[in-house]
């Protein structure tokens, strides 16, 4: 299940890196200047933020039926987000960036996100003084879904009341994909039981339940940008330790529902409404060296300025309504759950595991 579970991982982080390790790219965009690149940055993964946003507070709960005292279920399972068309795409002259960023062509301004499939358009970055740095094309799409794994226990609590854990403790992938962790807690409790008791198959053959969960997903990747080749410290007052250079990422959602649903011998369907929400803290952290002028003195040498934590994005990315139907198999010891969530972005769910 270990095993399975780092396998799932892998692919996620492998998905989310696949940008972010490109160290050109983050030399050139930073090249803008930390307003600016943060503003790209947004833009481009934005909708990786509402994926994550929505995958991570899916899977908490197949049935309304709580465990009885010492009951438990061990579980792992995916959420696949899928991505609408409407964000596949933005425009690069509607994000509010300063003049010194500007499309090189005014005719193409429409730029892929992350998850979009056309060709990326070219935009010029300048100094201060109008004199052009460096031209990049931005970053095309890598991903249509965002994949969003959970390793989860449930154990029956007192009271018609369960208990669930999420946790990972951090697993390093290795220097170009980085490493991540997890960790979630939520609670599930059988209402129709405080007010029908032990006779509520008899009076109503169904189980309502409420539930809440917290989760928190961290990555951590270490990226490394130097000078462009021979560029000079803009003056003394720049630091020249790069070795501190990262990007960070912290994602915690909360999810509350209410869930209805009704075991039929080893099936039991289910049903959800409820609420979710997400936010997100990625940071481009520690000193980077980024050509911002030219020395005219020492043969048009370039220099660099040195900034630090140039890129930060603290935001809340997700807050909506979502709607689920689903359902679980028993087969003895073992589970099979798997489930459809209509939201701002729709998504399934599917996950084994085996319990008591």
């Amino acid at each position: 299940m270990k095993k399975m579970y780092k396998s799932l991982v892998f692919g996620l982080m492998l998905l989310l890196s696949a940008k972010i390790q490109a160290q050109d790219y983050i030399s050139a965009l930073v090249k803008s200047g930390p307003g600016d690149a943060t503003k790209l940055a947004n833009a481009y993964l934005q909708p990786l933020f509402k994926g994550f946003g929505n995958g991570i507070n899916n899977g908490w709960n197949n049935t309304a039926k709580t465990k009885t005292l010492l009951g438990f279920d061990l579980r792992v399972g995916s959420s696949l987000v899928i991505i609408p068309a409407s964000d596949k795409t933005f425009d690069v002259t509607q994000i509010d960036l300063s003049n010194n960023v500007r499309p090189v062509d005014a005719s193409k301004t429409i730029a892929p996100t992350i998850a979009g499939n056309m060709a990326a358009p070219q935009i010029a970055v300048y100094d201060d003084n109008g004199r052009k740095l460096e031209t990049l094309s931005l970053p095309a799409g890598v991903l249509s879904v965002v994949p969003a794994p959970q390793i989860q226990l449930t154990a029956g609590l007192v009271y018609h009341t369960e208990a669930s854990l999420r946790y990972m403790p951090t697993i390093n992938f290795g220097g170009n994909i980085g490493s991540v962790s997890m960790f979630g807690i939520g609670l599930k409790h059988n209402i129709l039981q405080d007010f029908v008791g032990k006779t509520i198959d008899k009076v109503i053959p169904l189980d309502l339940a409420v539930s809440a969960g917290f989760t928190r997903l961290k990555y951590h990747l270490a990226v490394n940008v130097k000078p462009d080749q021979g560029a000079q410290p803009k003056d003394n007052q720049q630091n020249t330790d790069f070795g501190n250079q990262r990007v960070e990422g912290k994602f915690n959602g909360f999810n509350a529902e209410l869930i209805v649903s009704k075991q039929i011998l080893f099936f039991t369907p289910f049903a959800s409404v409820g609420y979710l929400s997400a936010n997100t803290n990625v940071g481009l952290l520690g000193n980077y060296p980024i050509t911002t002028g030219i020395n005219n003195i020492v043969q048009q040498q370039p220099t660099y300025t040195t900034f630090t934590n140039p890129i930060s994005i603290k935001e809340n990315s997700v807050s909506n309504l979502k709607a689920s139907l689903g359902f679980q198999l028993n087969l003895a010891f073992f589970r099979f759950y798997a489930s459809y969530t209509a939201s701002q972005y729709q998504s399934v769910n599917a996950g084994i595991g085996f319990g008591l």
